[in-house]
């Protein structure tokens, strides 16, 4: 293995492949389940398996991550993480029936259950919060552009060629991916692995698992059903009991005393609720541009597709004025300018034209961009090395949790809003509301965010980008202050 790159190098390209991979697949599936259902000789909704076998598989990897990469290593955890993601998408294209490629997806959602979190661990290893912020500037952009585009790829796939490609374009990027990780990333340990917490792992692997499809089927099946009632209760009691027991063990395979960390605990709980407002706008818009306004796919895809300038034109202002004024006002100020939006989007009516939307859309990427980094690099700042891969596991089941909730919650909304032959095409009304709701968390989650303690973050970002140190002597230097 040749290492001759520096890993300042190497590890944003081997975050930017692995995001990009993984959000271009989670928005460009949808795109090819009616073609599914018609191969297959299926309904539409004998294709729930498709969509919530991956986030339940991956809510059910995520617990393990922190473990494995501490036990076996950053690099080769990534890489076969990684491999099998790609393998899984092979097969998915290849599924000669709905039950292989349910298999297939589930495979995919445990791949990326450790994917994610390991290359999010790399990164805050690897560098600085002072470089972070300024990083991070160069990453939004493959994290914005991939699901902004993959919707028209994806549409373009199934129209031109065959849904199977909406599967197979992941191959040749994911064997990229591992070739350029085999001969340039480095391992990176720090830390070694204590003893496997086997009844913590089982616990919270279960009872998030069952959690989430809860959440996921709900909407589609009915809040009232004993099959979706069933699960969000035993989740609750099983998550419940793996609390009671993760706090008794010394070495848990969740660290949920990070939680005791304000700065953590609170940019966590910033990004579980606000994540609601902002990726359920995400997911309210191409159905209200289709739906309630009668718009094309294009029309849906073009009009959403502005959202990504937006954030990618907030990032660079992001970066310099971060550690001048501190997360707790760009987080808060994005939060309020979400809501904002969202109040636009629910005065719209029938005579709202399509140029209007896309620049209602560009003003939401405008605030969206205040958020995303910023809280995720706040929530590292007093982190200690040691425990950066554990943080890494707790922010990704957050923010997957955010994830699931925001659909579960507009869609709840929108058959709330409707009665009886009206909930398959809720009328324009139901759509108000639920931007009015979303609208109603985003302003309770941006008052929040200005009661943030965030003075040790500004220093930690203010710093003197390192030489010779480590990011960890950076984040200690924090803490002490």
């Amino acid at each position: 293995m040749s290492t001759r790159l520096s890993q300042r190098c190497v590890v944003p390209i081997m975050t930017v492949l692995t995001t990009f991979i993984c959000i271009v697949d989670g928005a460009i599936t949808t795109v090819a389940l009616p073609s599914i259902a018609r191969e297959f000789a299926l309904t539409p909704a004998a294709l729930t398996g498709v969509v919530v076998v991956y986030p339940v598989c991956l809510a059910m990897m995520i617990p393990a991550s922190a473990w494995l990469v501490e036990r076996h290593g950053g690099r080769r955890m990534l890489l076969l993480s990684l491999g099998a993601f790609t393998a899984a998408s092979a097969l998915c294209g290849a599924a000669p029936n709905l039950a292989s490629l349910v298999a297939a997806r589930a495979l995919q959602g445990l791949a990326a259950g450790l994917l994610m979190p390991t290359s999010q661990a790399l990164l805050f290893r690897t560098f600085t919060q002072a470089e972070q912020v300024r990083l991070a500037r160069l990453l939004v952009i493959p994290q914005q552009i991939a699901p902004a585009l993959a919707p028209l790829l994806g549409g373009l796939l199934v129209t031109g060629i065959s849904w199977r490609w909406v599967f197979w374009v992941n191959v040749p990027v994911g064997a990229a991916a591992v070739l350029f990780g085999l001969l340039f990333l480095a391992e990176h340990r720090d830390h070694a692995a204590g003893r496997l917490d086997l009844p913590g792992l089982l616990l919270s692997a279960a009872g998030t698992a069952t959690l989430m499809y809860g959440i996921c089927t709900g909407p589609d099946m009915g809040w009232g059903r004993p099959q979706v009632l069933g699960a969000l209760a035993a989740g609750a009691a099983l998550l419940a009991v793996a609390v009671t027991v993760e706090l008794r063990v010394a070495e848990p395979v969740l660290r949920l005393r990070l939680f005791r960390d304000r700065l953590f605990r609170d940019t966590n709980l910033i990004c579980l609720v606000g994540y609601v407002p902002i990726m359920g706008a995400m997911f309210l818009g191409p159905i209200y541009i289709q739906e309630a306004r009668g718009g094309s796919p294009l029309n849906s895809g073009s009009t959403t597709f502005t959202e990504a300038f937006g954030v990618l034109l907030t990032m660079q202002l992001v970066g310099a004025v971060y550690a001048r004024i501190g997360p707790r006002v760009i987080i808060g100020t994005g939060m309020l300018g979400v809501a904002g939006v969202l109040l636009l989007f629910a005065a719209a009516d029938a005579h709202t034209g399509l140029w209007a939307l896309r620049g209602y859309m560009f003003l939401l990427g405008l605030a969206m961009g205040g958020v995303f980094v910023p809280t995720t690099i706040a929530s590292f700042t007093t982190v200690a090395r040691a425990d950066v891969a554990h943080a890494a596991t707790l922010n990704t089941v957050v923010r997957q949790t955010g994830n699931a909730l925001a659909p579960a919650v507009v869609t709840t909304v929108l058959v709330l809003g409707a009665g009886g032959p009206e909930q398959a095409h809720p009328p324009l009304a139901a759509y108000r509301s639920a931007y009015l709701v979303l609208a109603a968390i985003a302003v309770a989650t941006g008052l929040f965010a200005f009661t943030v303690p965030d003075t040790a973050a500004r220093r930690a970002a203010a710093a003197t980008p390192r030489t010779g140190g480590t990011p960890a002597r950076a984040r200690e230097k924090a803490t002490r202050h």
